[in-house]
């Protein structure tokens, strides 16, 4: 493999970070239980699915590692890159796009077997197709927040709504070292206003209804081992609150829909990508399509 190669011209693995299933040997190995999908459908969530195995966990922090440093020759190759988007000068919480173009662990992830197949499942059966990347990553100590929100709130540039967010953990996560929280249930509310992502936490409660608000009161923490993953709906109110604690929480999120969803804008969908205009399906060299249950 070529190492100074943009990755998003290669839609397959490109290492051996996981072995080769045919898709319906891999469907076979980590479908989801009939009640794990209800138990999404009627909350909007499904957490601790079990993705990544230790040492895959410490190459991808490997690559993280090097990534981070806004000096890595491939740099340009992120939509988007914050050493630190947090709006409190006393909290840090870095967060990137696009590094599924830049390292073969972080490319290769996106075909992760478990993954692909849940994602199918939870998308009523289409073909999962790759909408865009993210890394979050709160250091011990002085870890920001992420504002509640909804994920479609920031996406109605694509259409229809027909999204799914895998959050995965590189870090145990907990509630001392800013955990994902979830509202359950809140995926039937309507779509609200989008929030300052790293600004104020409770921002959104603003736009809630009275009956919202009670229920915004009981919010669930995700507690996961790392390489664990969890799965919400696009409209899932979801945040998650500070790092104080001694132990780092960097995490991962892989951001997909099913594959027919198209543009709803005639300008970038991503910092650098050629406009799809209005109308045409998401595709190409940046949207590669992960799994078809047809080829099962």
């Amino acid at each position: 493999m070529n190492q100074a190669q943009d990755l998003s011209l290669v839609h397959k693995m490109v290492s051996e970070f996981f072995p080769e299933y045919s898709a319906a040997e891999a469907w076979e190995k980590y479908k989801l239980t009939d009640d794990q999908i209800e138990f999404f459908n009627e909350n909007g969530y499904l957490h601790n699915i079990k993705i990544l195995e230790e040492s895959q966990v410490d190459q991808l922090n490997n690559e993280l590692a090097e990534i981070t440093d806004p000096n890595h020759p491939k740099h340009h190759l992120f939509y988007e890159f914050h050493s630190n988007e947090s709006e409190d000068p006393n909290a840090t919480l870095f967060h990137s796009l696009g590094h599924w173009r830049v390292t073969p662990g972080f490319h290769d992830v996106l075909w992760s077997p478990a993954f692909v197949v849940a994602a199918c499942q939870l998308l009523g059966g289409k073909a999962v197709r790759f909408w865009h990347d993210q890394l979050f990553c709160k250091p011990a100590h002085h870890g920001g927040v992420v504002a509640w929100h909804q994920d479609y709130s920031y996406w109605t540039r694509t259409s229809p709504m027909q999204h799914l967010t895998c959050w995965i953990g590189l870090d145990d996560a907990t509630t001392d070292n800013g955990c994902l929280h979830y509202i359950p249930k809140s995926h039937k509310w309507n779509l609200l206003d989008k929030t300052s992502l790293a600004g104020d936490m409770d921002g959104l409660s603003k736009f809630l209804t009275e009956e919202q608000a009670k229920q915004y009161d009981k919010k669930v923490a995700i507690e996961m081992k790392k390489g664990h993953g969890s799965f919400h709906h696009p409209l899932m109110v979801h945040g998650s609150y500070e790092n104080r604690s001694p132990i780092s929480r960097r995490a991962f999120v892989l951001n997909v829909f099913a594959d027919g969803t198209t543009s709803n804008t005639n300008e970038e969908l991503l910092k650098g990508v050629p406009v799809i205009t209005k109308g045409n399906k998401m595709e190409g060299q940046f949207f590669p399509l992960l799994f078809d249950p047809k080829d099962i």
